[in-house]
């Protein structure tokens, strides 16, 4: 495998890269909506609602949680996970800013 020449891209290029990759898998997807969908701290209830095994949801977790996008606490020996909205607003923002950017053929045929 290839090495990766970060150090070629800025710090937001190489951060916003970093958010798509843990958003590319569709599981991750899955669990984002059914936290916006619920719109309330989630448990165990995404074995049920996604039918992946609790290793595999708890992987997709930790993910999430990584780029900081959920936030976790802890009750008892269950985690309990919701999204983080300050970090949900900043990724919104940094993929609205980079899609509102203007193309050179404004909707014409330029290839």
């Amino acid at each position: 495998m290839g090495i990766t020449k970060t150090d070629l891209f800025t710090v937001s290029q190489n951060e916003m890269a970093s958010i798509a990759k843990v958003f590319a898998h569709p599981a991750r997807i899955a669990i984002m909506e059914h936290l916006i969908k619920s719109n309330a701290c989630i448990n165990s209830d995404l074995v049920s609602e996604l039918g992946l095994a609790q290793a595999t949801i708890s992987q997709h977790l930790k993910e999430l949680k990584n780029i900081g996008v959920l936030q976790g606490t802890v009750e008892g020996t269950a985690m309990n996970y919701c999204i983080n909205p300050e970090k949900w607003i900043e990724i919104k923002n940094m993929f609205n800013q980079f899609f509102d950017k203007n193309i050179a053929c404004n909707g014409e045929d330029c290839c």
